[in-house]
């Protein structure tokens, strides 16, 4: 595959089964049929980003329930929301291995089809049952993880910044969903916890069903605009392509990666403690949460436009420049005073954090030459980023028991986001990954 250029409206020439493709996508699209197939693959690539954190988002809002229930400690209920942050990086590593097997649209479909068997499997009355679901569903996620940029990619390059986009206003839409209406959920399915987890297997089911098609797909045909990633990929690797390990020394795409993991940690890190915080400074525990919930809603914001944005800021580090304000100025609130301007500082991190996560989905694929390099750079990217996000919980957690306050893990995480914005500055740098094999220069974008 070359591309003349790497930004959004290039030509593909893409040879794949003996057939040549050289029309740009939107040329590829003009029949009323190719139309309403791109809307149904869209539509099912932003259902399945609304349900890569519902199994995660929804545990925290009834943990309560669950340690009163199965008479757990603490500190073995906090596994419950540490263990799928640690699959995300674990399991990531097993995605390029099915994505050759079976093709990336296969593998997405089977995706969704786990994570509703892994969310159904908490509804058995056993403790085995409840962490086994959960590893499932942090590896059916992890797995879905690196597989979203690569298929947008592939299936939707002359609309990336607008996929992007609304994928990660998916992920967050999908988390403050969870994290709002499982405990109002309750009464209605009779006050069980397990029943409150259990029916967010319903979005994933729908989620499959509408994906059908896409499965069905055989690898290497259009899918609307752009061939399909599955067949590409295999052909791509046959004809000389780099495997992934040619990318572990290329430095921009560990900037990519350190980036990713950072914003992670932070992430996590607010997601897990905040409300702690605030209810360590007099904040009902019930205000607590809805804090956290209500950050997401600027964040939903953020995560739509930062992209479209990012690509006419100049220069670029201008981006990660202005999220790093404003989560800094989210943290610092906290630090100051944290009852006091709840709802400001709430609403600055949510949109510091939300154009964080986009971006850092963003430049995975921004950063990549083609589809077969993102999918290198995704399981880079989410592999180290999340093994190492899965740190910050817990460190924040260890800093608070050690220093008796909140006062130097906070500060912890404003000197961690001053690392972030220096990484993220390379990351933002309008240069590909360096693509050995078949793409044997480095390219620098233009405009």
């Amino acid at each position: 595959m070359k591309r003349s250029d790497p930004n959004a409206n290039e030509e593909l020439s893409l040879t794949e089964h003996g057939t040549t493709l050289t029309d740009p996508p939107q040329r590829r699209m003009t029949s009323g049929r190719g139309r309403i197939s791109l809307l149904v693959l869209g539509a099912g690539l932003i259902l399945i980003g609304l349900n890569l954190r519902i199994g995660v988002a929804s545990v925290g809002p009834v943990l309560g329930d669950i340690l009163g229930d199965l008479h757990l400690s603490a500190t073995v209920g906090s596994l419950l929301t540490t263990i799928p942050v640690f699959a995300f990086g674990a399991f990531a590593f097993l995605t390029p291995g099915l994505t050759r097997r079976f093709g990336v649209h296969r593998v997405l479909g089977l995706v969704m089809i786990i994570l509703a068997a892994g969310i159904a499997l908490r509804l058995q009355p056993s403790l085995l049952a409840l962490f086994s679901g959960t590893v499932l569903v942090g590896a059916a996620i992890a797995v879905g993880n690196v597989l979203l940029p690569t298929a947008i990619k592939s299936d939707f390059a002359h609309r990336v910044g607008l996929m992007m986009g609304l994928y990660s206003t998916a992920l967050f839409l999908g988390a403050s969903a969870a994290s709002g209406l499982t405990v109002p959920l309750l009464p209605i399915v009779g006050g069980s916890w397990r029943w409150a987890l259990g029916i967010w297997a319903v979005p994933a089911v729908l989620a499959a069903l509408l994906w059908i098609p896409q499965m069905r797909r055989r690898p290497g045909r259009l899918a609307g605009t752009v061939a399909g990633h599955d067949g590409a990929a295999d052909a791509a690797s046959e004809a000389g392509e780099p495997p992934f390990r040619s990318i572990l020394t290329d430095p921009i795409a560990w900037a990519v990666t350190g980036f990713m993991g950072l914003q992670s940690m932070s992430y996590y890190a607010a997601l897990t403690w905040v409300p702690s915080i605030l209810q360590d400074s007099g904040m009902p525990a019930d205000e607590a949460g809805w804090m956290l919930s209500f950050s997401a809603f600027p964040a939903i914001i953020t995560c739509l436009f930062a992209p479209a944005a990012a690509q006419r800021l100049r220069p670029r580090w201008l981006g990660v420049a202005a999220a790093f304000v404003l989560t800094a100025a989210g943290f610092a609130g906290l630090l100051v005073a944290p009852t006091g301007g709840a709802y400001v500082w709430m609403t600055l991190l949510g949109l510091g954090q939300g154009a964080t996560i986009s971006l850092s989905l963003s430049y995975i694929v921004w950063r990549s030459p083609d589809a077969h390099h993102t999918g290198h750079v995704s399981t880079m990217a989410q592999g180290f980023g999340y093994l190492f996000a899965g740190l910050g919980p817990i460190g924040i957690g260890w800093l608070h028991t050690v220093t008796g306050s909140w006062t130097v893990p906070l500060i912890t995480l404003l000197v961690m986001l001053v690392v972030q914005l220096v990484i993220g500055g390379f990351a933002s740098q309008d240069r590909h990954i360096r693509a050995r094999g078949a793409h044997s220069r480095e390219v620098v974008l233009r405009g």
